[in-house]
């Protein structure tokens, strides 16, 4: 499948000489038709600069933005417009006009591009019963709570029919009940209209909620990309284990002696494989650490344990571990 967007080798800069920044280093992602794709980072990974050259609110500094193919850095004024209509954008503030009603917020796009008052109420209308919310049509954001100002602008993103919706941070300023609702919310988009969505955060449990790829962001660069399930049941980046696993990312001392970090998932997280281990081979191992998660309705673990320093007694367990259905093991240290 050809991908709806792709980044080829994008950089980003910010400022010049002694006060240069980069922001981005030689970004490269695709993302495909109607999949719900996450990128997610520590604070300055460059996930917010990243979304922004998506739609070029942001100019790379290099590299390539292609939409269905067509680089828009190479667009004009004009056509560039055009794109963007299809590329919307919600944000974390939300970005409502206060002097407006709901309805007029979400009018507003339209107006800008010259459908009649009539046509762009009915419009409006109809996107205030698709987020939930028809009864809020005269209200002005400072009589809306916080999910229903972001449901009023996620209504607003999709007045102009686009193909993709990327949305910045959009739950980080919210409840986890009224996440939960706004994310659901998404899915249902994505799932009933096709829309692609794009989702820039910080937080785990987005991801884990309704993402079906996702890439991490680290220091500018792309740690790892690839389905969720698999990112998180087994990451291969530093930054990846840190995300995932926090504990598993800590430092290990020479002290600390051989390490093995396993991951599992499915049934394989649900069943005791330590003591099994301990049970099979009389083979005794110490957890240093552990971590479980659901991912769509699976769970999925990972764990730290020391190993035997004996070579052979070493072996045996790494090749118990990874003889077993849903289990990887590799040594660490």
């Amino acid at each position: 499948m050809e991908p709806i967007i792709e980044i080829k080798n994008l950089s980003k800069v910010f400022g010049s000489g002694e006060n240069q920044v980069a922001a981005l280093h030689n970004v490269s992602l695709a993302v495909r038709p109607g999949e719900i794709f996450g990128i997610i980072g520590l604070s300055g990974a460059g996930k917010s600069t990243l979304v922004r050259c998506i739609n070029l609110l942001e100019r790379p500094t290099d590299g390539q933005v292609l939409f269905h193919g067509q680089d828009l850095r190479n667009l004009k004024d004009k056509p560039l417009r055009q794109q963007r209509r299809k590329i919307s954008m919600i944000f974390q503030s939300f970005n409502l006009l206060e002097q407006r009603t709901a309805l007029d917020n979400i009018c507003f796009p339209l107006e800008l591009v010259g459908v009649s008052k009539k046509d762009a109420r009915k419009r409006a209308m109809e996107l205030l019963e698709i987020v939930g919310l028809p009864d809020k049509a005269n209200a002005y954001p400072v009589q809306l709570s916080g999910g229903q100002k972001q449901r009023i602008a996620i209504a607003r993103a999709l007045a102009s029919d686009p193909e993709v919706l990327l949305c910045d941070e959009a739950t980080s300023a919210l409840d986890p009940t009224t996440t939960d609702s706004i994310l659901k919310l998404l899915q249902k988009i994505n799932r009933e209209q096709g829309i692609t969505v794009i989702i820039i955060t910080h937080q785990m449990s987005v991801i884990e909620q309704i993402c079906h790829r996702v890439a991490i962001l680290d220091a500018g660069q792309v740690a790892e990309v690839g389905d969720v399930e698999k990112v998180f049941a087994n990451p291969q980046s530093k930054a990846g284990q840190r995300l995932v696993s926090p504990d598993m990312g800590l430092p290990y001392t020479p002290e600390d002696g051989p390490i093995a970090r396993i991951a599992f998932g499915g049934n394989a997280s649900e069943e005791p494989i330590i003591a099994s281990l301990t049970m099979d081979l009389g083979i005794k191992v110490s957890i240093m650490g552990a971590d479980t998660r659901n991912v769509d309705g699976k769970a999925f673990g990972t764990m730290l344990i020391s190993l035997p320093e004996d070579p052979e007694t070493k072996k045996a367990v790494m090749d118990y571990l990874n003889n077993h259905p849903g289990v990887s093991a590799e040594e660490v240290q």
